[in-house]
């Protein structure tokens, strides 16, 4: 074990496939920028070459198709897109091919590609260059979507993702790029589809999505200041979606927060509410509070990105308020 950071436990990842499976090759834009990457996949180029690690003009559409039809031939490729929005361009790849291609060929051709989409906020990038629009594709049957929130889970369930059999949309947040704790220096896996709970607590439960995991558990020093206990849940995998250890929760707490970084219409956090209520209707003592981004377009003001974007204190109000509502 060896403290990482959430980039270099992604990198470790990257180096450890390329090393140990010759089907594994990364293709992308910026693929060696620190500017488009962080360190997440710095020095792959020099260590594995240009045929394993390709560096691609701005073409996003092209270079997916690419790694799909790559996929279908055998290989496990990893397609790399710098700013998640731009995956808008390769939708027609990743939603009209290769999610359906297995289904159409009968079970017969597997395409075992990973997608893997950065999320990078801030920094006055504004409304083309700061979303993260997980629904869309959870929304789509054929793919699964992986939305690691700490290092030990993005080395893990990126290995996870590319050893898959059929395609993963993996999406890495660079809010959280310096987060560090112990990661294994071995080679392991995060099952995909399988939750976790990262602080227990009997009082409410808080299913937080990305970097507002991390959030969601500085929420809980305040909260216990105000006697108020939170277990915090982290899906991991977006689709297909471990709805039994919310519920599990939910038999103790009653009480319900879900922090999504997303707009609130149609989003991932609804969904969660819908698989909850279809699961057991009485669970809920009262309604769900949702943290979400404000249902408008994302500014490039530093001062206006500060309200935008919710944090540990938005965390902490939509708490306090739902338990002083269950208390009335």
């Amino acid at each position: 074990m060896t403290v990482k950071s959430y980039a270099e436990a992604i990198n470790e990842a990257h180096q450890q496939l390329l090393a140990v499976d010759d089907r594994v090759f990364v293709i992308g834009q910026g693929v060696d920028s620190p500017w488009c990457v962080g360190k997440s996949t710095l020095g792959l180029i020099d260590k594995f070459g240009t045929k394993r690690v390709i560096d691609t003009p701005i073409s996003e559409a092209v270079v997916t198709g690419a790694a799909v039809g790559a996929a279908m031939t055998g290989m496990h490729p990893i397609v790399f897109h710098p700013r998640m929005d731009f995956m808008y361009l390769a939708m027609d790849q990743i939603i009209n091919h290769c999610a359906h291609w297995y289904y159409m060929f009968g079970g017969k051709v597997n395409v075992p590609v990973t997608i893997r989409g950065i999320i990078n906020r801030g920094n006055a990038q504004a409304a083309q260059h700061s979303q993260s629009p997980f629904a869309m594709y959870v929304h789509i049957p054929g793919l699964k979507v992986v939305c690691p929130a700490s290092p030990y889970d993005a080395k893990g369930l990126l290995i996870a993702a590319v050893r898959d059999d059929n395609p993963v949309l993996y999406f890495d947040d660079r809010w959280l790029y310096k987060t560090k704790e112990e990661v294994p220096d071995e080679i392991y896996e995060v099952p995909l589809g399988k939750g976790k709970i990262c602080k227990k607590g009997s009082d409410v439960t808080i299913v937080a999505v990305s970097y507002l995991v991390q959030e969601a558990i500085k929420a809980t020093e305040s909260l216990e200041e105000e006697g108020i206990f939170a277990e915090i849940i982290d899906p991991r995998t977006l689709k297909p979606l471990d709805i039994k250890i919310i519920v599990k929760s939910l038999k103790k707490t009653g009480k319900l927060v879900i922090a999504v970084p997303d707009w609130p219409c149609c989003s991932f956090s609804e969904h969660i509410v819908s698989m909850i209520l279809k699961t057991d209707y009485n669970l809920l003592k009262s309604p769900v509070q949702h943290v979400n981004f404000p249902d408008s377009a994302i500014p490039a003001s530093t001062a206006l990105e500060k309200a935008f974007f919710p944090n540990h204190n938005d965390i902490t109000e939509a708490v306090i308020k739902l338990c002083l509502n269950c208390k009335l």
